[in-house]
């Protein structure tokens, strides 16, 4: 017999897999969540799904009123581009204080785990939307403990708000392809290096290409889903045309 798993854990995995959804543009800006649907589609009841939802209202992603239910939150590329400007101009700067104060053991073997488990899953053969959900979780923690090995509170304060945005937070890695994951991961590895010889510059400049490569990686996509329905309605009108 196969046991169901807890609870909280389906409601993270429904999570995980709508998250992906409305990063991908599969359910697009300003539509409303059909629960029943939904929850038939995925298979499960509307207990854990409904706190998956919630979930992602509280990211952000989507937005809650009573009587309507949940809808999908849109926001405009120029504020997305503007979000990972000024993170990467904060997690520039987090990197060079960690490398200017030095990483406690504690934080050494955060970073250290982190970095195995992420080389562990993008080498594995898992599914892809599989190696995403388990890879955000590792992507976090690295840039979280970065973070806090700066010590500074306006750091803080200022990827705080740029996670507002959830597209630019660093949580925000599940639109791109397994191969722009390797390339962010190894980025990682040359950041902590930089870090851990105390070479703030080296550190700083690349957080910054980091992120900023982010920023592109999510711009193309963008791009991407924008361009989609243009095509589709250039097509219909031109098949429209050839049926005259």
């Amino acid at each position: 017999m196969i046991e169901k798993p807890p609870a909280a854990t389906l409601s993270g995995e429904l999570a995980e897999r709508i998250r992906q959804d409305l990063l991908d543009g599969a359910l697009p800006a300003g539509s409303r969540i059909n629960e029943v649907s939904l929850s038939r589609e995925l298979a499960v009841s509307r207990t854990p799904l409904r706190a998956a939802l919630q979930m992602l209202a509280g990211e952000g992603l989507l937005t809650y009123r009573p009587n309507r239910g949940f809808t999908v939150r849109a926001f405009p590329l120029s504020e997305i581009v503007d979000a990972y400007e000024m993170r990467a101009l904060a997690e520039g700067l987090a990197a060079r204080l960690a490398a200017e104060r030095g990483l406690s053991p504690d934080a050494c073997v955060k970073l250290e785990t982190a970095l195995t488990r992420g080389d562990e899953i993008l080498a594995s053969a898992a599914e892809p939307n599989e190696q995403r959900a388990a890879y955000a979780e590792v992507n976090e923690v690295f840039h979280s403990v970065v973070h806090q090995a700066a010590s500074s509170r306006l750091v803080s304060d200022v990827l705080r708000l740029c996670q507002q945005i959830p597209q630019a937070s660093a949580h925000n890695i599940l639109a791109f392809e397994i191969d722009d994951m390797r390339e962010r991961h190894r980025f990682h590895h040359r950041i902590y290096d930089a870090i851990l010889a105390r070479e703030p510059r080296e550190a700083e400049t690349l957080m910054r290409q980091h992120v900023i490569s982010v920023k592109t990686s999510l711009i193309r996509v963008t791009s991407r889903q924008l361009s989609r329905p243009q095509a589709e309605d250039a097509g219909a009108r031109k098949r429209k045309t050839a049926g005259k």
